[in-house]
Formats: C-alpha cells, sequence, structure tokens
C-alpha cells in the first residue's frame, strides 16, 4: 500500500534527525535544536511525531528495523553471521544511536510512557527475525541468550568504550554457542 503524502513527509523528517544524530547525538537537545540542525522547523516535528519523547521513541525503533531488516544480508554460516553482526552493531557511527536505546529501553522498563512501546517487542520481534535464519535446533531460548548477551556487551562498550574486551568477550560467547550447538 502506498505512502500517503504526510507519511512520506513523516519519514523524510525521521531520515534527517537519524542522519543529525549520527552526527552529533540528541542528548538533551531541544526539539528546536533538533529541528534546525535537521533543517525543519520544531513546529513540523511537533506535527508528525506529537513530542520529543515519540520523537525519540521513532528514532529507536527505525534504527531497530533498520538493523533488523540487515539480518536477511548476513552470510549463511552462524557463527561468521553472528561475528558479522557484531561488527556492524559495534561499529562506532551507532554510538548515539545505542546510547539512546538504552535510554528509552531504561525508560519504558521504568513504565514511562510512550517508552512502555519498546517492551516486548524489542526482544520478540529480533526473536522471531533471527528464529526464521536459524538452523534446527536453536530455539528461541537460546536466540534470547543471543540477544542478551549481544545487548548486554553494547551496554558494556558504550559505558566504557573498552572494545577490546567487549570484542574478545562476544567472541568467546559465540565459540561457546557453536560448541554447543555444532552451528
Amino acid at each position: 500500500m502506498p505512502r500517503s503524502r504526510d507519511e512520506q513527509r513523516r519519514q523524510q523528517l525521521l531520515d534527517a534527525v537519524i542522519e543529525t544524530m549520527a552526527g552529533t547525538g540528541i542528548g538533551d537537545r531541544s526539539l528546536r535544536d533538533i529541528g534546525a540542525a535537521a533543517g525543519t522547523s520544531h513546529r513540523m516535528l511537533l506535527h508528525h511525531f506529537g513530542t520529543r519523547e515519540e520523537l525519540l521513541l521513532a528514532v529507536v525503533q527505525e534504527v531497530e528495523r533498520r538493523q533488523s531488516a540487515r539480518l536477511t544480508e548476513l552470510p549463511e554460516d552462524q557463527a561468521e553471521s553472528a561475528h558479522a553482526l557484531w561488527a556492524e552493531l559495534r561499529d562506532e557511527r551507532l554510538r548515539p544511536f545505542e546510547r539512546l536505546f538504552f535510554e528509552c529501553y531504561a525508560r519504558g522498563a521504568q513504565g514511562e510512557e510512550p517508552f512502555t512501546r519498546l517492551h516486548p517487542a524489542s526482544v520478540h520481534d529480533w526473536i522471531a527475525a533471527v528464529a526464521e535464519r536459524a538452523p534446527e535446533g536453536v530455539d528461541d531460548t537460546l536466540i534470547r541468550l543471543g540477544l542478551a548477551v549481544t545487548r548486554g556487551l553494547l551496554l558494556d562498550l558504550v559505558a566504557t568504550g573498552d572494545s577490546e574486551q567487549v570484542d574478545a568477550a562476544y567472541a568467546r560467547f559465540i565459540e561457546m554457542v557453536v560448541a554447543a550447538t555444532g552451528a
């Protein structure tokens, strides 16, 4: 179904905000500031997103959607696929989005609207997307564990910047999964 003109404009604004964030992050910037940096006005952001919080949530959801869509482009070999996905997720250019994800996720876990909409979809959607590509014998429990380890290591990376140790931990985890599943 084709998008309406309003939906297209909303997506264009969201893309512009995401591009802006990639370079500067959002932090505690006002909608006025975000709009100016993205080449629009705060009024247009309010029109299309309602509130600053709704805009932040839309950014997180769009980045998550884009990352999930990349799963189909990964190598068939499960270990190679895991390492390729990790290389993408740990890319420094994603740090502003990872920080925002964890902030929004924590706010949702505290029951703060609109961030509660991240739960449980941000878990179940990833499990479903990975399950579609997983070899036989890899169940949702193992996929959930992989998601938890990946997110935990990303949080560690965002907090400490210790990429060497975080990368080593991820590699060790994949070794353990391969040894346990033969995948």
